[in-house]
């Protein structure tokens, strides 16, 4: 894994070479800011980890995930952050499926010696409940919509909360 690891790309890098919902994605990021509650939660988080995040650009679910990473990785030096394309690394994505799919984003801890712990993805739990009970069965010009504000609401709080808790606690 050390080695699909750098063969990502930083975030400025990916952000430099995103294509589809570009400004978005940079619109995202500028107002991406950690809460009180995900640096109170980074704080007490030891140990170096690595986050592995299968995105395309194109996908308005990582719009709104990645840049988070990207700010926690900004604030606390024990986290680094690198993506890599889905549809570029296919042995990754077979491995991490959700109910099938080759759904992203996907967030995958690594440890200090680049083993995954766990995986996290596509979407925030709620999110995910929400997206198969009233959201899917919309016509699909009308889904994208419903997610992003569902994403503009949260700002990021649930998904950082779900990430920081599978990281195993060290003492």
């Amino acid at each position: 894994m050390k080695e699909q690891f750098y063969c990502g790309e930083s975030f400025p890098e990916f952000l430099d070479s995103v294509v589809q919902f570009r400004e978005l994605w940079h619109q995202i990021y500028d107002r991406a800011e950690l809460t009180e509650e995900m640096v109170s939660a980074a704080e007490t988080i030891q140990g170096q980890w690595r986050f592995l995040v299968l995105a395309e650009d194109w996908c308005g679910d990582a719009v709104h995930v990645v840049p988070f990473l990207a700010r926690l990785q900004e604030a606390f030096p024990q986290f680094e952050v690198r993506i890599l394309s889905r549809d570029e690394n296919p042995d990754i994505m077979n491995t991490h499926l959700t109910n099938g799919t080759r759904s992203i984003p996907v967030v995958i801890i690594l440890d200090d010696d680049f083993q995954e712990v766990a995986w996290w993805g596509p979407r925030p739990k709620p999110l995910q409940e929400l997206f198969l009970k009233e959201i899917k069965p919309l016509p699909q010009e009308k889904r994208f919509p419903e997610v992003r504000a569902w994403f503009a609401r949260d700002r990021g709080r649930t998904t950082m909360k779900e990430i920081l808790n599978l990281i195993p606690v060290r003492v």
